[in-house]
Formats: C-alpha cells, structure tokens, sequence
C-alpha cells in the first residue's frame, strides 16, 4: 500500500507534504498497535514508557520532572499518569524529608513484574517494523533523528 491509498488521497503539494502526511499517518498506526499490546498488560502507552523510565533509574527514584525530561510524550501530564500507577501499585511515591515538596518515584516489584511480561512482547512490538530489515530501520531512525535536528533552532 501506498500513502496515496492508505488515505484516497490522489495528489500532495509537494514530496515535503507527502511525506510530513505519511509521518503522522505512520505514527497514528504505530501508536494503534503499541495501544493494543499495552493494553493486554492494562496500561496506556504513557504509563509503559513511564514504567521503562523508572526501571531503568532502578535503584534511584526520578521525580516527576526527571520523568516528564526522558518520556517520549513530553505533552503528559506525568503527575496524573504516576497517580494512576500508584493506584494499579506499579509504583510508589516517597516524599523528601527535606523538603515536602520533593517527590521521588520509584517502580515496585509489581510494577517490576508488569515489565518482564511486556517484555516478552517486545519482538511483537519490533515486529511493528518487520517489513524493514535491520538496515533499513538503523536508516529510517537516522533520517527520522535528521528531521528533527533543524539548523538554527
């Protein structure tokens, strides 16, 4: 299939629209079938990538700017996303001692266990580009890091 099919859309104003349309429609996709394998685990996307972040940081929490910094959608709200997660007890908030203000989050042994299962769903989620070989995706992340690295900004 073609962009062009994909949305019966015959013509573009140039090669630059045609492809800025196929990005969007593209992510739209991606974001349905990542949806859809967070969705066996009952998580959002955000909360996955939270999950990730926290694990990552394991044994040191993060606060929920150092979460907001590293997520992949910076327009979360990151305050709410965590207090859903604390409530599913994926993971838990310690206030400073210092400074009441201060909030450390950091992944539980549940939120632990939630990962390991979605990690076993991390070929289905590669999979997502399976119509690229291994070249050809280390290509596209290239291309897609150029296009966000736009002189004098």
């Amino acid at each position: 299939m073609s962009i062009e099919k994909d949305i019966n859309q015959g013509r573009f104003g140039s090669e630059y629209h045609k492809a800025s349309v196929n990005l969007l429609f593209t992510h739209n996709w991606v974001m349905e079938k990542v949806k859809e394998i967070c969705a066996s685990e009952n998580l959002t996307p955000q909360q996955f990538n939270i999950l990730r972040i926290l694990r990552g940081s394991f044994p040191e929490p993060l606060s929920t700017m150092q979460i907001r910094q590293r997520m992949l959608d910076k327009m979360s709200d990151t305050s709410r996303i965590v207090d859903r997660l604390i409530v599913k007890g994926l993971v838990k908030k310690n206030v400073s001692l210092k400074d009441k203000r201060l909030v450390a989050v950091q992944i539980t042994p549940q939120g632990k266990q939630v990962l390991e299962k979605m990690d076993i769903k991390q070929t289905t989620l590669d999979n997502i580009l399976g119509n690229l070989t291994a070249a050809e995706a280390s290509i596209l992340s290239d291309l897609l890091d150029k296009i966000r690295h736009i002189p004098n900004e």
